[in-house]
């Protein structure tokens, strides 16, 4: 009785003594308490009297708010991997997924299984655009007709009114790449909060790109976040600074739109993304025989063979490496010249086209200089985000941005580097993206707001995933908290699930 009395009598469930404070904002770190009660930040400052049922000395350690991923795919790897810990592990607290134009269209029976389930970090999501039209049109290469139009708004509203937090495009992809400007903007009007898209192109086409994007916000009233904005094709290395002025002055006229990045080189995806996209149209079987039939596999050669935006603007293939092919898992992590023994650009296109029959695998591809990295991440209104998924640990080999995409960013480019300060990362990471998504009281250490919290010491945290070997937990990220709850302690993850679902009733 005295004990539960006592529990009763303290001040707040969780009492943090001694951080410094980097609340999110871009403000240089203050010290201070901070007490937790009911899943939310209650006090903040000076609180030398102050009880609680469980009290954690920061020791001088930074108190951040917990890291928001606006860029994830996660729709199936979530009932896998329900804790997520690799994000978990690297200071993530919410998952933004349904990103590139890929989600879930029933979004509301989506978020049911969640809450059934229960998962370790918050999530949102997007509605998205390729998976809207794949439902209603298939893969089919032309415009929708009006009907067909009407049903993929409706699907848009539909799952807007059941929790997404906004409309995603991936423009690159199929079914997406086969849609006009047109038609997104009708569908984006459909939506609410923002407008999230993988752009047509990030090498020689990203200018015309970036237009498309800042219209389709402009005409249909959403903010809008460039998704991993990069420039790939080495023949454009250095057009970010054309690329970065371009949103800036969209910026200046009124339109609210940022970028989020990967601190990495190297990129990941679909195979799909090497082949001409109108011979990935109308479903398996088109595309099997567009690959099988000696004049139709002709022209295909003759295509990649020319065009070397296929190619990221490289020689040959050399720069990807597969990463996930569950129809041979022998061939994760070789380079494509590896699969063939004929070395040559039509060889390596002939293994590739041979994978393409097989299976879907996804390839890591390095394309992106360290210059255009850094100063993209340096702008401000650049939001920090992995594209990455969750993945069993040891199988396939994922890009290492699904385990260390925040840790890097504290060890490399801020501490190595001082591509970034402290605080500015921290802001990148968490109200930058909270602002953008619109999720209130989430993004920032302020009293009333979620507690959603990462303690660390900036000397010690380190991203251990490397490309060759990516299942690796971040290191010094001590304690992580969603909703008030301990979801990694000591430096270790544990079995709570306290995630909830980031709805724009939250907004």
């Amino acid at each position: 009785m005295t004990w539960l009395l006592l529990l009763a009598a303290a001040d707040f469930d969780v009492l943090i003594r001694n951080a410094r404070v980097v609340d999110g904002t871009g403000n240089p770190w203050y010290r201070a308490d901070v007490g937790i009660r009911a899943g939310r930040i209650a006090k903040i400052g000076a609180l030398p009297k102050a009880t609680a049922t469980n009290t954690v000395d920061a020791a001088g350690r930074v108190l951040a708010p917990g890291f928001i991923d606006v860029h994830t795919h996660i729709e199936a790897g979530i009932f896998r991997v329900a804790r997520a810990d690799a994000y978990l592990m690297d200071g993530v607290t919410t998952l933004v997924t349904g990103n590139c134009g890929a989600s879930n269209t029933e979004l509301g029976a989506w978020f049911n299984r969640l809450r059934k389930t229960g998962i370790g970090p918050n999530v949102a999501a997007l509605i998205g655009h390729n998976s809207v039209r794949q439902a209603v049109m298939g893969d089919a290469n032309r415009a929708p007709t009006a009907d067909e139009l009407r049903r993929m708004r409706e699907l848009v509203a539909r799952n807007i009114s059941e929790g997404a937090i906004g409309f995603a495009t991936g423009l690159w992809y199929v079914p997406g790449t086969y849609s006009q400007t047109a038609e997104v903007v009708e569908l984006a009007k459909a939506a609410k909060g923002v407008y999230a898209t993988h752009m047509r192109d990030e090498g020689e086409s990203v200018e015309p790109a970036i237009r498309e994007a800042i219209r389709v916000g402009k005409e249909a009233g959403l903010n809008v976040q460039v998704s991993h904005f990069k420039i790939i094709d080495k023949r454009h290395w250095g057009g970010s600074t054309r690329t970065l002025a371009m949103i800036e002055q969209a910026r200046r006229e009124g339109l609210d739109i940022v970028v989020d990045q990967y601190p990495y080189t190297a990129a990941s995806a679909s195979i799909d993304i090497f082949f001409p996209r109108e011979v990935l149209a109308d479903g398996p079987s088109a595309v099997r025989e567009r690959l099988s039939s000696p004049e139709s596999k002709r022209r295909v050669v003759e295509e990649m063979r020319r065009n070397a935006t296929l190619r990221q603007g490289q020689d040959d293939y050399t720069f990807a490496v597969i990463a996930s092919f569950p129809e041979d898992r022998t061939l994760e992590g070789k380079r494509i010249p590896e699969l063939s023994a004929d070395k040559s650009l039509d060889g390596q296109i002939e293994a590739l086209i041979q994978l393409r029959l097989k299976g879907r695998p996804s390839v890591v591809y390095h394309t992106m200089s360290d210059a255009d990295v850094d100063r993209i991440l340096a702008h401000p209104f650049t939001a920090i985000a992995s594209d990455g998924g969750l993945v069993p640990p040891g199988e396939s080999m994922p890009h290492p941005r699904n385990y260390g995409t925040n840790a890097r960013i504290l060890d490399h480019y801020v501490r190595q580097r001082n591509v970034l300060t402290l605080e500015d990362a921290i802001r990148k990471m968490t109200s930058l993206p909270a602002r953008t998504f619109r999720m209130k009281r989430r993004g920032e250490i302020r009293e009333g707001f979620a507690a959603d919290l990462v303690l660390f010491d900036p000397a010690k945290v380190a991203s251990k995933a490397e490309f060759t070997k990516p299942h690796q937990f971040s290191e010094g990220f001590d304690y992580v908290m969603v909703n008030g709850t301990f979801v990694v302690a000591n430096g270790h993850p544990n079995s709570e699930r306290p995630g909830q679902i980031v709805t724009p009733g939250e907004f």
